[in-house]
């Protein structure tokens, strides 16, 4: 199997800023500051390399992938949750 060790130190370098991030959209309870769509491109962009993994490279690395994506979901999850908030305290005007 061969691997590419930038590739890891990629996914090792987002795997650490994630939990920060998912950390901070618990406790400011707010969607203030996040961009909805760039949470969304970052999990497009985990599909296509975890796609291009299975079908072309399959090796550790996709485990890498895998959580990456897990936690970029978490975060998604935790924009519309507080996104919810802020539109029950009144600061996000319905469309």
């Amino acid at each position: 199997m061969h691997f590419s060790i930038f590739e890891i130190g990629m996914l090792v370098g987002f795997g650490f800023a994630w939990p920060v991030n998912i950390y901070k959209s618990i406790t400011s309870r707010t969607a203030k500051g996040k961009s909805v769509v760039f949470l969304w491109a970052i999990w497009l962009g985990y599909v296509c390399g975890i796609t291009h993994k299975i079908l072309y490279s399959r090796d550790i690395v996709l485990a890498l992938y895998l959580l990456n994506i897990a936690m970029v979901s978490g975060d998604i999850v935790m924009y519309y949750i507080n996104r919810r908030r802020d539109r029950a305290a009144g600061w996000i005007i319905r469309k």
